[in-house]
């Protein structure tokens, strides 16, 4: 890509963020040298590591990289002999330590699993000895310290006793001759401890003049009591110096034998600090990683200009490389059709760097071979070149290099010349693009164009909503729908009267009347469309409520009718049990009454069985399958009422569909079912049957599905444990368990039950529509 493209789409201004977002040089080097690469495997490396990078910010926030400094000429010139001074030698061992932190600092994270970084961090060598010895030899000032080297400590113990027997010498003038100074203070020039003596008692001091005041009236004078003093004093500090010399040239010594080293850790903490300096700008304008792809296909949800401020930019959605080809924008002008395009650029050049970009979630971006574009006045006084001759020579140069791996941004094509003739040209320029298989986003103020998307496969219009009201630009794209001009609306509410206005429609063409109408119409549909689509999802909102109420009603219904039932099983007992004593005492009485009467035997058993035949009779749900097994053959006409056994429900018969299946209503729902599934209750026409009490068990209505989120294990367990009871009981031949995703104990626990039971024939994970990993489903034998 051409560095022109860089300017036109402001791009060196996101690196200029970029680098203050580095924590070092090293950081900061590479940041500026950032350019998009053309490259999809390199690509998707570079946003993998912005965001591993990302994670690392968002969970520990700032990353420990202080002391980090670039050290690679310190390095090569300790490798080719030369001797480091003490700083130098000092941001050596910083970098060393640097290095150890950011190692430390992410050894200590649990999660996430960042297999990049974790890499990189690996090979970041300790170096501790190196680290120590510099250390243990400067302070943290750049100061080489007194325990360097005995030698050294003991030059300084002897520099400092040297330095107070000067001063007590020069003390004792200050006292006892103040009269001759101009000044009782002793002072240095030249590295020597002097006195200021007034110039006309020069010769009652005596000594060595090193310098003079700018009026001669004062001289800094050594006396000579203290020369001698003075020459020990910096005897004592060239000793000092050469000591200093040598303590340094042996740590670049040193230094230079673990150059390697040292090199690859600067390698690795520039590339680390780079991929912080990345996640933080995308932090910064609350990004997202985009999907990245090689066939130019851009998909970008709420995506922002990202050198707007939040509450100047509106967000928008693009689309392009699916369907369409080819958005030719068009409107009037400040409605923000540039910012849209410079956008489209940007985000592809950032998201190609590596940078994330600033839409949701879930966007996606092609990587390009070259991006183009012609925005912008290019008016040259220079060249002699007119604005339409710089936008030409500009495009000229575009379609020389177009091709299908190419993305190209048009500003109001075809401006600057006849507005028939540009109009001509923009649609040839664009048709020639479009035929080349290139992307394009181009916008134009030509009415002509307006209808440019409808005739041409791979193309779409689309414009910046205009607000008639306000008289200001909302910058929302409207993919879809070509702009207008809003001309007369304008002019009409900025006062102009409605003779002049019908007076100027009247001289616009029949055609471009027609364009505008057919551009209303479509803004009015879209605009009709999203408030039917927003009462669309109001009435699904109500009619899932409405179904969930319904469903919480019928399974009070169903716990009520259960314990109904219950009661009169109960109460049903207690009646038979009382009837079985009563006759068991009728019976012994007899007994006894029949050694004392004539009672006849057959009088006795015929007794017997009239008390056998007062015993009520429950009828259970065994005793229903059963009933189901002998009318299973039974031929079944519309009306007739059935019970549905997969869901153990009443319902009717609507209609027979085939041979063996049929449609069957069950409460406000319409089932189909096969002919072994149902149980013949009674026809439409009414049958006269005994009185009989219908005992069903505490099973009649079981779920196909068990939800276990939010449930302690054992609890879980227990509730598996009686749900798979009560649905072998059902007849259901699989069943859903619902345990979520979380940390995977239920799913284990729920895979473990299911081993063990032996009605359990199956189990597997739910597929995409059934939950996925987050539900178990078990087949029953």
């Amino acid at each position: 890509m051409n560095d022109r493209i860089f300017h036109v789409l402001e791009y060196y201004k996101i690196m200029e963020q970029l680098e203050d977002h580095a924590a070092s040089s090293l950081g900061k080097e590479q940041a500026r040298k950032l350019k998009p690469s053309t490259d999809l495997h390199e690509v998707l490396q570079l946003q993998e590591e912005t965001d591993e990078a990302v994670n690392v910010v968002r969970l520990k926030g700032n990353v420990p990289l202080g002391g980090v400094v670039d050290i690679r000429p310190s390095i090569k010139r300790a490798v080719i002999g030369g001797a480091l001074n003490a700083q130098e030698c000092l941001e050596v061992a910083g970098t060393i330590y640097g290095g150890k932190q950011l190692k430390r600092f992410i050894d200590t994270m649990e999660e996430p699993s960042l297999p990049i970084i974790r890499n990189l961090v690996g090979e970041i060598a300790s170096l501790n000895e190196l680290e120590t010895e510099i250390k243990s030899c400067i302070d943290d000032h750049g100061h080489v310290m007194d325990g360097a080297s005995d030698k050294l400590r003991s030059l300084r113990s002897k520099i400092r006793t040297n330095e107070s027997r000067v001063r007590d010498k020069l003390d004792n003038y200050t006292k006892s001759k103040s009269n001759m100074l101009s000044d009782a203070i002793v002072t240095i020039r030249n590295d020597r401890y002097v006195l200021p003596v007034k110039q006309e008692y020069r010769g009652a001091i005596g000594g060595i003049v090193h310098d003079q005041s700018a009026s001669g009236q004062t001289l800094f004078m050594e006396p000579q009591a203290v020369v001698e003093l003075n020459n020990q004093l910096q005897e004592a500090k060239a000793q000092e110096k050469t000591e200093i010399d040598r303590i340094l040239r042996d740590l670049s010594v040193r230094i230079a034998s673990d150059h390697d080293f040292l090199a690859h850790n600067v390698m690795v903490l520039a590339k680390l600090d780079f991929m912080f300096a990345r996640a933080h700008l995308g932090q910064s304008m609350r990004a997202a990683m985009p999907k990245m792809n090689d066939q130019g296909i851009i998909e970008m949800k709420q995506a922002r200009h990202p050198l707007l401020a939040d509450e100047e930019v509106v967000a928008n959605d693009i689309t392009l490389g699916k369907d369409y080809h080819a958005i030719v924008i068009t409107g009037p002008n400040t409605g923000g059709k540039t910012v849209t395009l410079k956008m489209v650029g940007l985000c592809t050049l950032m998201a190609q760097s590596g940078l994330q970009i600033p839409a949701l979630d879930g966007c996606e971006l092609a990587v390009f071979q070259d991006v183009f574009a012609d925005i912008g006045d290019e008016q040259s006084i220079e060249q002699s070149l007119s604005t339409f001759s710089s936008h030409m020579t500009n495009i000229v140069d575009i379609l020389k290099h177009v091709d299908e791996k190419t993305l190209v941004l048009f500003d109001e094509l075809g401006a600057g010349t006849d507005p028939q003739e540009g109009a001509a040209l923009a649609m040839a320029i664009l048709d020639e693009v479009v035929r080349r298989n290139a992307r394009i986003i181009a916008t134009t103020h030509y009415p002509e164009l307006k209808a440019y998307g409808y005739n041409r496969e791979g193309v779409i219009n689309a414009s910046v909503e205009f607000n008639i009201q306000t008289l200001q630009p909302t910058y929302r794209l409207l993919i879809g729908v070509p702009g207008r001009s809003n001309a007369f609306e304008i002019s009409k509410r900025l006062g102009l009267s409605s003779e002049v206005i019908e007076s100027a429609k009247g001289h616009i063409g029949a055609d471009s009347a027609s364009v505008e109408n057919m551009i209303a119409s479509l803004e009015n549909a879209k605009r009709e469309a999203e408030q039917d689509h927003e009462e669309a999802a109001q009435l699904l909102e109500q009619a899932a409520q409405l179904k969930k109420d319904l469903e919480n009603q019928w399974n009070q219904l169903d716990k009520k009718r259960e314990a109904l039932y219950q009661k009169a099983e109960e109460k049903a007992e207690k009646a038979v049990q009382k009837a079985r004593e009563e006759a068991e005492a009728i019976v012994s009485t007899i007994r006894e009454m029949k050694h004392q009467a004539t009672l006849k035997e057959h009088e006795w058993i015929e007794a017997r069985k009239l008390l056998d035949e007062a015993q009520p009779k429950l009828t259970n749900k065994k005793t229903q399958t059963n009933k189901a097994t002998n009318n299973s053959n039974r031929e079944l006409e519309p009306g007739d009422e059935v019970l549905l056994l997969t869901l153990n429900q009443q319902g009717s018969i609507v209609r027979k569909i085939s041979k063996n299946e049929y449609e069957v209503q069950v409460g406000i729902m319409k089932v189909k079912a096969k002919r072994k599934d149902l149980q013949f209750v009674k026809s439409k026409e009414p049958i006269i049957e005994k009185p009989m009490a219908t005992v069903k068990g505490s099973n009649y209505h079981v779920k196909p599905e068990l939800d276990l989120r939010g449930e302690r294990y054992e609890d879980a367990l227990h509730q598996l444990e009686k749900y798979v009871d009560d649905a072998l009981l059902a007849g259901y031949p699989r069943v859903s368990i619902i345990h979520g995703k979380g940390t995977g104990a239920l799913r284990k626990g729920v895979q473990a039950f299911a081993k063990r039971h032996p009605q359990i024939n199956n189990q597997r994970a739910g597929g995409m529509n059934e939950g996925g990993s987050g539900v178990t489903i078990l087949e029953f034998k």
